[in-house]
């Protein structure tokens, strides 16, 4: 069960307390002593999930699993408050606060004893159910693989070959100016994925001007899905109102032909829809459609599509059945199937879904991990066998996809839930959601970051997630989604957990239980959500300008607070930030785009338990408080993109920290502001993006500094503000080597003809990863002798030098390993497969040497956000 994921982060944490040594735990040794046994005992009832479900009929099961649900948050936030006043006992000082302070002690030791026997109860009445027994597969051994780009292709179908043909010529041969086509269908029939095929299809790219892909979703607002379209355009539509909208989307499409995709449409205003289709351009021989994807072919009627022009795509034949079911549980043998038993009960489990490409998808991956396991398949197939109905195949193939996932996956995904449907989520705020509950966790050498990268891919490769735009060069997820029908079972497992509560219609309503709340504008029309005081996660989804924090009242059990791109205008930050630093369990705060955030003020000090603050994007923060420094749990800092003055001096004290971006190299005048030379404590470093500047001074004592940081895989160095002292600063830079074991270089205004001379295969012999963007190199081989390594690269990314003089030969032959390029504006590269003038892709076939197929990433304006290729690399820096 999901309860189990917070077992497990607290009996670590409790491990580690004593393990430590903590003073805290000195005082209460005796009683966290008791509380980590009987973790690990309530630890191993919950692993027996099965015995757990067949008792979940009886009443004093389910009871004992909501109290035991309870004590646990409640011992969370014990064991919070005892590390937090530890940390205030080390630091010596801060609010009078004392460790010894008797009523703390008290306090404190009454509740441990008070939870201690309250476990103990659930222990005997679950013990009357279940046999506590070690796991089958340890949490620990549970391994996932990187998730590479090749695994996610939109264009990919199998079985769907027809229905484009068919839908592909209506669009082609027609002489009308506008015409509307519909697929229609049920959920999990893929109606979406032939929308997207067209999409993407070069001869109807060729057609049209523009082409725009809007989601539409159940509880959709009209004026949204018209900003939504201005936006996909390129258009600014803040200051535009509602009135205004319609007019701005005339003039954007005057004299262009376009395609439309309005995907998921559950229900339309007629009148509203008319006047949206006058705005198309009626004249000069222009021609555009709309593709509408709807379950109602009412819907259809309503938006005026001819019954002529309504696909109905049938559900997948026997054959291409089978041949979608082994793309994915055969996936470790290319999709072929290594024996006849699998076959003959693959395709036994394949009729049972009824020819539903989710279904088959969903089960075909859940199997995929048991291709050693013929009995788990049969076992499977005997569990189909009382499937009634094609929307029950795909529900139960999306719950055994569920039940089987690792408790920390399980938890990871019940996320999801509060999120609207058709919700594009950036998978970035959603790990750092992860970090910040303490689902994720750093383990050996990988980061928090990376961990939670790799359980979103699991989920992906299991079908349960979708990706909406992810990084080429390795397949790294910028943004997801989930399938409606995803949504639908999270939402009612999400309920069960008792995490959050939703109405009828799928939205959000908080209830004093309520652990999650995904905020939007609407929210505080229908419930108060002042009650909602046992709130773990707030995060701020779709949202007027201003949000009034202060109906939320004291969230004292807060974890995550996610307020990111609010302009909040009316509100000072002050008194934001007086509220915020009541929030002393918060782990995670996220205020990146806030437009009136100026400075971060001194009572960020008392958010002792802050592991996670993002400020990228505040326009206007020039100042960080020193007190900042005493944030010492911090795994990431993030100020890019920011006018900051500088890193206040401290920095050093962040042992944990393992993401550093925004940090300015100044001069030693700067008394207050950290130098480069304070990063040589920071040994946990995995990422670091820096900016050099004409104020940048490298002393030489500092010149070894990257070099020390052992655990660093990725570095961002951007030259922008370099202008007068260019020669002395880039002389400096030559001599900043980094780590021999960096995976990611991105150097980007780096104004010298040739690289540093670290910049070498010889040196960063483990380097998969170079980007350079904007310069004046004009070769790719640094000033050094007697070099004649190869480089390991496998991606490589050229932008915007246009003094740059490469022949393909020659770099493949350098780089025999590289597998995918991307290059735009670099005019005097010789031979490349792919456009150089303006930005390209090419990714070498597997199994070939070196493939000359290439795709150009601008071929025509695709404004949707499967097929962004601009953006790939952008988030680097």
């Amino acid at each position: 069960m999901a309860m189990e994921a917070m077992v497990g982060t607290l009996t670590e944490n409790v491990f580690t307390a004593l393990m430590n040594q903590a003073q805290f735990a000195l005082d209460f040794k005796g009683q966290f002593q008791q509380m980590k046994t009987r973790l690990d005992l309530m630890k191993a009832f919950l692993a027996d999930t099965e015995n757990l479900k067949s008792q979940s009929k009886n009443e004093t099961v389910r009871q004992a699993l909501a109290t035991l649900r309870e004590v646990i948050f409640e011992a969370d936030n014990v064991l919070t408050d005892c590390l937090i006043r530890d940390e205030y006992y080390q630091d010596g000082s801060c609010y009078g606060l004392s460790l010894k302070d008797p009523f703390f002690l008290h306090q404190k030791g009454k509740k441990l004893k008070d939870l201690n026997s309250r476990m103990e109860q659930i222990e005997k009445t679950l013990g009357s159910y279940l046999t506590a027994r070690e796991r089958v597969h340890s949490e620990d051994t549970y391994q996932v693989r990187r998730f590479m780009s090749q695994d996610f292709n939109p264009t990919e179908t199998i079985g769907l070959e027809e229905d484009m043909k068919k839908i592909k010529g209506w669009i082609l041969d027609t002489n009308e100016v506008l015409q509307q086509v519909a697929v229609v269908g049920m959920g999990g029939l893929g109606k979406t994925t032939i929308a997207q095929k067209i999409f993407h299809d070069t001869e109807v790219l060729g057609r049209f001007d523009k082409m725009i892909w809007v989601t539409i979703s159940r509880a959709f607002s009209e004026e949204n899905v018209v900003r939504s379209m201005l936006e996909r355009l390129g258009k600014n539509v803040s200051g535009l109102g509602s009135s205004q909208l319609l007019g701005e989307l005339q003039q954007s499409l005057a004299d262009k032909s376009c395609l439309i995709v309005m995907d998921d449409v559950w229900h339309i205003n007629v009148e509203w829809w008319t006047n949206l289709c006058s705005v198309f351009p009626r004249q000069g021989g222009k021609k555009s459609c709309i593709i509408v994807t709807t379950r109602n072919e009412g819907v259809a009627n309503d938006m005026g599509v001819e019954s002529s022009r309504i696909h109905k795509p049938n559900t997948l034949n026997d054959d291409d059945s089978w041949s979608l079911f082994s793309k994915f549980a055969f996936s470790s043998c290319k999709g072929h199937c290594p024996d006849t038993h699998f076959e003959k009960v693959g395709k036994e489990i394949t009729k049972k879904c009824g020819g539903l490409p989710l279904a088959i998808k969903t089960i075909g991956a859940l199997l995929a991990a048991k291709i050693n396991s013929p009995s788990e398949w049969r076992q499977i197939s005997k569990s189909l066998l009382t499937t009634e109905g094609k929307n029950r195949s795909v529900m139960d193939s999306l719950q055994f996809s569920y039940d089987d996932l690792p408790i920390r996956l399980k938890q990871c995904l019940l996320c999801f839930s509060v999120y609207p449907e058709d919700f594009e989520i950036k998978s970035e705020k959603l790990i750092h959601w992860w970090i910040g509950e303490g689902l994720v966790q750093g383990k050996g050498s990988k980061s928090a970051s990376e961990i939670g990268h790799e359980y979103l891919s699991e989920l992906i490769k299991r079908c349960l997630v979708e990706v909406i735009q992810q990084r080429s060069y390795d397949g790294q997820v910028y943004t997801c989604k989930m399938h409606d029908m995803v949504r639908e079972l999270i939402i009612a497992n999400a309920k069960d957990e008792e995490f959050c509560d939703f109405d009828s219609q799928g939205s959000q309503t908080p209830k004093p239980g309520s652990r999650w709340l995904g905020f939007i504008k609407e929210l505080h029309k229908n419930a108060s959500s002042k009650d909602v005081f046992k709130l773990r996660a707030l995060v701020v989804l779709k949202s007027s300008n201003n949000v009034n924090f202060k109906c939320f009242g004291m969230l004292r059990s807060l974890r995550v607070l996610d307020f990111s791109n609010i302009k909040l205008e009316e509100i000072g930050m002050d008194d934001l930030f007086d509220w915020i630093s009541s929030l002393k369990r918060l782990a995670s705060l996220n205020l990146s785009g806030v437009q009136s955030l100026e400075m971060v003020p001194s009572s960020i000090q008392k958010l002792r338990n802050l592991q996670l603050l993002i400020l990228s994007g505040c326009d206007k923060l020039t100042r960080l408080h020193p007190s900042i420094t005493t944030l010492k749990k911090l795994i990431v800092l993030d100020t890019g993109f920011c006018p900051l003055e500088y890193v206040p001096r401290g920095v050093g004290k962040f042992s944990h920290l393992q993401e550093l971006t925004g940090f300015k190299v100044l001069n030693q005048s700067k008394r207050q502001c950290c130098q480069l030379l304070e990063l040589k404590e920071l040994t946990q470093l995995r990422l670091l993006r820096i900016s050099i500047s004409d104020e940048t001074e490298i002393l030489e004592s500092e010149m070894d500094v990257l070099a020390e940081l052992k655990n660093l895989k990725v570095l961002a160095i951007d030259a922008e503000n370099c202008k007068i002292k260019k020669k002395e600063i880039m002389d400096k830079l030559d001599g900043l080597a980094p780590p021999t074991g960096l995976q990611e270089l991105y150097l980007k205004n780096y104004c010298r003809e040739t690289l540093p001379k670290w910049v070498n295969a010889g040196q960063l012999s483990e380097l998969q990863f170079l980007s350079i963007e904007n310069g004046d190199l004009n070769n790719l081989t640094p000033e050094i002798e007697n070099c004649e390594s190869k480089w390991n690269l496998e991606g490589l990314c050229l932008k915007f030098l246009t003094r740059l003089e490469v022949d393909w030969k020659d770099l493949v032959t350098d780089m025999p390993y590289l597998c995918f390029l991307e290059v735009g504006h670099c005019y005097k590269l010789k031979d490349f497969p792919c456009s150089v003038k303006t930005p390209g892709i090419w990714r070498k076939k597997q199994g070939s040497e070196i493939d000359a197929h290439a795709t150009n990433s601008n071929i025509k304006e695709v404004l949707c956000p499967d097929s962004s290729l601009a953006k790939l690399h952008a988030t680097n820096f």
